[in-house]
């Protein structure tokens, strides 16, 4: 117990806990639009592999960072559409469409990886994001302008969702589209929208890896985060500022693992540290999703004049 108070004690822990949130933040608020919208898109670990890899070649050939940024956006934009054509154009399982498009993403940045630098061991770093140093609030201060930003989003979201016609637009078409069509809505533009809008986002969390967290590419480094951010949004009930407490819960967890691991205090295997945020957020997703509403259209093709 004193050891875990020790750890809470440091400022440097809640650094860690906001900056591992931070892709988790984007992510979940990229599915969560997607969802809000009728449409499960599981192409999201395969987006954040193209936005980080995108991303960070954009500042690798002379693009700014932002411009990195805005390069991993656009392409996970692009990667939303192509899953908007299959889901919503063609009608097609979204299932299937969804874990194509990962592998698709996947081995189309690995390939470019490998034709980009053929007769590189060691990849080639740029120059990230540094922190905000400054503002006055000492977890804020270590952190880099995207954090900023993925808490920004948050509040802006939730807003827009709740607050605006175009927010309610999208929320319709996820719950009710004959009512939408009804309204004189094209189901099929709003659920396209908020596809590429989610997919976009998607795109800026793995642009989070290459440009602030760390300085280069390299394999397997979204690490399953895609699925976490699709399991958390279940635990938001799809609610923007309960993705963000998802986020911070399972960010918790995994740097209090990391402690743990370093601390060398313990004769557990190390195993048990790397399941624990994991096992927890099972657990608190089990408790809240029994009690969760589901967009009502959510994975149900629609066509246009069905009812």
């Amino acid at each position: 117990m004193t050891e875990l108070l020790d750890i809470l004690a440091q400022p440097a822990f809640w650094v860690a806990v906001l900056r591992i949130a931070t892709p988790l933040i984007f992510g979940t608020l990229g599915v969560l639009l997607c969802e809000r919208a009728g449409v499960l898109n599981l192409g999201i670990e395969g987006i954040m592999v193209a936005g980080a890899f995108a991303g960070w070649l954009g500042v690798y050939l002379g693009l700014p960072l932002w411009g990195g940024v805005a390069v991993a956006a656009l392409t996970g934009a692009a990667f939303g559409l192509l899953h908007a054509a299959l889901t919503v154009g063609l009608a097609l399982s979204q299932h299937v469409a969804g874990l194509g498009i990962t592998m698709l993403a996947t081995a189309l940045s690995y390939y470019g990886y490998r034709v980009s630098f053929p007769k590189v061991n060691t990849p080639p770093t740029i120059t990230p994001f540094a922190p905000m140093e400054g503002l006055g609030i000492p977890v804020l201060s270590a952190q880099t302008p995207l954090t900023l930003l993925a808490l920004l989003l948050v509040p802006a979201l939730a807003w827009w969702l709740y607050r605006t016609p175009s927010g309610l637009a999208l929320r319709m078409v996820g719950e009710n589209p004959q009512a939408a069509e009804g309204q004189g809505l094209s189901v099929g533009r709003t659920r396209t929208a908020g596809i590429v809008a989610g997919s976009a986002l998607m795109g800026v969390a793995g642009s989070f890896l290459t440009l602030s967290a760390f300085n280069a590419f390299f394999f397997n480094m979204v690490n399953g985060r895609g699925w976490i951010c699709v399991a958390l949004v279940v635990f938001a009930s799809w609610r923007p500022g309960k993705a963000l407490l998802g986020a911070l819960l399972f960010a918790f967890f995994d740097a209090l693992q990391l402690r743990l691991q370093q601390s060398g205090g313990s004769t557990l295997p190390y195993q048990l540290y790397l399941m624990l945020p994991y096992a927890l957020s099972i657990l608190a997703l089990v408790v809240v999703a029994r009690k969760a509403s589901y967009p009502q259209a959510l994975m149900k093709p629609y066509r246009k004049g069905e009812r």
